[in-house]
């Protein structure tokens, strides 16, 4: 129960960020439920793989490069989606630090404390 609360949370906020953010668009609602749903299994294949190799660059960065790990989750997600739209990396990258602050806001006031 506790993933299906989150995935709607998820979903929620990154369907109201596309209506703040010019940059990033969904086709509906439904939209919103596919994109956290390919995010979530994004970030649980793809995202420790590319947190392996640029393990080095996050360190020299002192963890920036980890912003730009989560914004190219964001992009591949929008190559998968065809309903989902995103203007360029600089757009994935404000909506995957905004979708990140927002999102465990979010979390951690609704979902259990499993």
């Amino acid at each position: 129960m506790n993933l299906i609360i989150r995935l709607l949370i998820t979903a929620i906020v990154a369907f109201l960020l596309t209506k703040i953010l010019p940059g990033v668009h969904f086709e509906g609602f439904s939209t919103a439920v596919i994109f956290a749903i390919v995010l979530g299994l994004l970030n649980l294949i793809v995202k420790p793989v590319l947190s392996l190799f640029g393990l080095p660059l996050t360190i020299i960065t002192l963890g920036f490069f980890a912003l730009v790990i989560n914004a190219i989750i964001i992009l591949i997600a929008d190559y998968f989606i065809d309903s989902m739209t995103v203007d360029g990396f600089w757009w994935a990258f404000i909506f995957s630090i905004l979708l990140s602050i927002i999102t465990s806001l979010a979390n951690s006031m609704f979902a259990d404390k499993d």
